[in-house]
């Protein structure tokens, strides 16, 4: 989470994915769902299923 918001809205052209996620953090798959799913929950994050795999993205006001 930290790292998304330093790289800003810009940073993750394309959103997160759960592959990412695991390697970044080194967080088995059971744990990174549960912690994409507990993002998402607390708006956070936001899903995005356009895309071959799912994709996280930052909530934030992508217009201001």
């Amino acid at each position: 989470m930290l790292h998304m918001l330093a790289k800003g809205i810009d940073g993750f052209k394309g959103g997160l994915s759960a592959k990412n996620y695991i390697t970044q953090t080194g967080a088995p798959g059971a744990t990174a769902t549960r912690d994409f799913a507990d993002m998402v929950a607390k708006g956070a994050l936001v899903r995005d299923e356009e895309h071959k795999s799912t994709r996280y993205f930052l909530n934030l006001d992508r217009e201001g």
